[in-house]
């Protein structure tokens, strides 16, 4: 009877460990499902990170664009500015000039014709470049920033009467440049 005993002890023994083992390949399967899944998101993880930096870059490159975009944005206001000005300026001084010869023009005539000689040509009949009108033309987007702007009256064309002095001239004045205040665009040339 002590062998029966020893048997069965032995054949529980067994059945514990045919239930242990079994546990413990089930647990040793989750296990290495688990293994799986987590080099599976350890991959993921990587990519993930991978394509953050990719986007980071990305964002740094347009941030870096951006940044140029404003730099070229002020130099470009700065020389607006400045061409403004110097326009000014420029006009400014065309005006000067056209207001000092304008009398002395008319004093110079006015002596030719004392002794009989004809008029000296206005400016616009001597040389295209001394016309105003391409000025006015290249300035129209800044219409209300130049209140002083000169218009120059534009040529007079062939048909137009001669004055008794040989000049040509428009039915309403003579061909002279009229310089007024007022902005450019409001022609009354």
């Amino acid at each position: 009877m002590a062998d029966e005993q020893e048997i069965m002890c032995k054949l529980e023994s067994i059945k514990e460990i045919r239930n242990k083992t079994l546990q413990m390949e089930k647990i040793k399967a989750r296990l290495k499902a688990e293994f799986e899944a987590l080099e599976s998101e350890e991959r993921h993880l990587k990519e993930y990170k991978q394509e953050m930096d990719l986007l980071l870059q990305e964002k740094m490159a347009h941030v870096e664009e951006l940044r140029l975009i404003h730099a070229d944005i002020n130099v470009m206001e700065n020389t607006i500015k400045q061409s403004e000005n110097d326009l000014n300026k420029l006009l400014e001084s065309t005006r000067r000039l056209h207001d000092e010869y304008k009398p002395l023009k008319e004093h110079v005539d006015a002596l030719r014709m004392t002794l009989g000689l004809q008029r000296l040509p206005d400016l616009c009949e001597e040389e295209e470049k001394l016309s105003l009108e391409p000025v006015c033309h290249a300035t129209s987007k800044f219409t209300g920033m130049h209140p002083y702007a000169l218009c120059a009256k534009p040529k007079v064309g062939p048909g137009t009467p001669r004055s008794p002095n040989g000049s040509r001239m428009n039915e309403e004045k003579g061909n002279t440049w009229n310089f007024s205040a007022q902005p450019l665009g409001q022609k009354n040339c």
